[in-house]
């Protein structure tokens, strides 16, 4: 009982501590080269490293892009190491300075009046379930996110290796640790510490929902399409005058309205405008392409490029594009080592938990590092509604969550753990 008690206040604690850490990533500056792209996200990190090193962890390192690194030595157990990863930053959709997390105990149902949010089980699948099972809610206060996505998987590694380094009985191999800065703006893996890295394969804990074991992800590029145009004065604009913001808001009105973000799920993919700027003589159109197989992603490239080329030639203007490769589907690589997500497989189930293998739509620090060529699945967190005000995580799937990432550190000789929640 001890025991259980121990890792729910430890991981409770741990994450409130964390998601008070206001690490929120700027993607412009990301975009530019800075890494990591806010100073908080320095400042997660030095908490961090100091929490490795009171774990018994060895070559505890952040390093200068922020990367922090550990690993826990083997203590009897000649099966090879592996890595578990996390990301330190927020999104910047939603402000995560000034979180002020609530707790709401043994949650049976009802709406949840948060300021400037409102969270409600009939609407909320997942809240609804965990409603039924009487779970203990965490959420913001609706004035931010809560920043789950990813403190809760930085706690729950953190938390397993809390759990292992005080029951050296449990025999395990090297497990190596990296919690990564700006995943959140898709360059989580653009300066990852290879060098450092011995593992041959490696673990996400960037999902949401208890069960959720991912393997696939949406191929993904940023399509930037520059218009030029021009600029006459409006008086005698006729005849002469090509309006580069038009030729941009057009471009942008007829893409296939049935594949943008909001219309689509599951395996669709999808063509996401995320910025237009500019002026008369020069307007700019970025988006985002999403699509789970390769020759889909060719096939939308193809429509960027003919849509800008039909909208340039109806208004006698000229586009450009560049399409920029953000990530790739996980799921040829990790099917080539299968092993990898068998193993996590058999966590669950030792952890009384049946998989649920849904695709990510969106990507991981995993998917990236998957195509480095070490594969690397993801496991859920907790968190659910994430880069949003009404972001809230359970307790008790956290927990559980600890309890996968302690039977897949443990390989074969599975420990005969359960943590209760309650």
């Amino acid at each position: 009982m001890e025991d259980k008690l121990n890792i729910k206040n430890s991981l409770l604690e741990r994450f409130l501590k964390y998601v008070k850490i206001w690490s929120e990533s700027d993607s412009q500056k990301a975009d530019s080269g800075i890494m990591p792209s806010t100073s908080g996200q320095n400042e997660m990190a030095s908490v961090l490293c100091a929490e490795l090193k009171s774990l018994g962890l060895e070559n505890v390192q952040t390093t200068e892009h922020c990367y922090t690194y550990g690993i826990l030595p083997a203590n009897g157990s000649a099966e090879s190491s592996i890595c578990l990863l996390a990301h330190i930053d927020t999104s910047e959709e939603v402000s995560g300075k000034n979180v002020n997390p609530k707790i709401h105990k043994n949650y049976s149902g009802g709406k949840i009046i948060l300021c400037g949010a409102e969270l409600d089980p009939q609407k909320d699948s997942a809240l609804s379930l965990a409603a039924k099972n009487v779970e203990t809610i965490i959420t913001g206060d609706g004035t931010t996110l809560l920043g789950a996505d990813d403190k809760a998987g930085v706690a729950e590694i953190v938390s397993c290796l809390e759990y292992l380094f005080s029951h050296s009985e449990l025999k395990h191999p090297a497990i190596e640790v990296i919690f990564s800065p700006d995943e959140e703006t898709g360059h989580g893996m653009d300066k990852v510490p290879l060098e450092l890295l011995k593992s041959k394969c490696a673990y996400t804990v960037d999902g949401g929902h208890i069960g959720e074991l991912e393997t696939e992800c949406f191929n993904a590029f940023r399509s930037d399409v520059v218009f030029k145009g021009n600029a006459t004065h409006t008086g005698t604009a006729r005849g002469t005058m090509v309006n580069a913001i038009s030729m941009a808001s057009s471009f942008v009105s007829n893409l296939p309205a049935g594949e943008r973000p909001e219309t689509t799920d599951g395996r669709q993919g999808f063509f996401a405008p995320i910025s237009i700027e500019g002026s008369i003589e020069e307007s700019k159109v970025s988006l985002l392409l999403r699509d789970f197989s390769a020759d889909g992603m060719e096939k939308r490239k193809s429509t960027v490029e003919l849509l800008a080329k039909a909208v340039s030639e109806l208004f006698g203007g000229k586009a450009e594009v560049l399409h920029t490769q953000q990530y790739l589907n996980m799921k040829e690589n990790l099917d080539k080592n299968p092993k990898v997500a068998e193993r996590l497989i058999s966590a669950y189930k030792a952890s009384g938990i049946e998989p649920v293998f849904t695709p990510i739509r969106g990507g991981t620090d995993g998917s990236r590092l998957t195509e480095m060529g070490i594969p690397c699945p993801n496991i859920f967190t907790g968190g659910h509604n994430f880069h949003s005000r009404n972001e809230w995580a359970s307790l008790d799937q956290m927990i559980k969550a600890v309890e996968v990432l302690v039977h897949l550190c443990c390989g074969e000789d599975f420990p005969q753990i359960i943590f209760c929640p309650n």
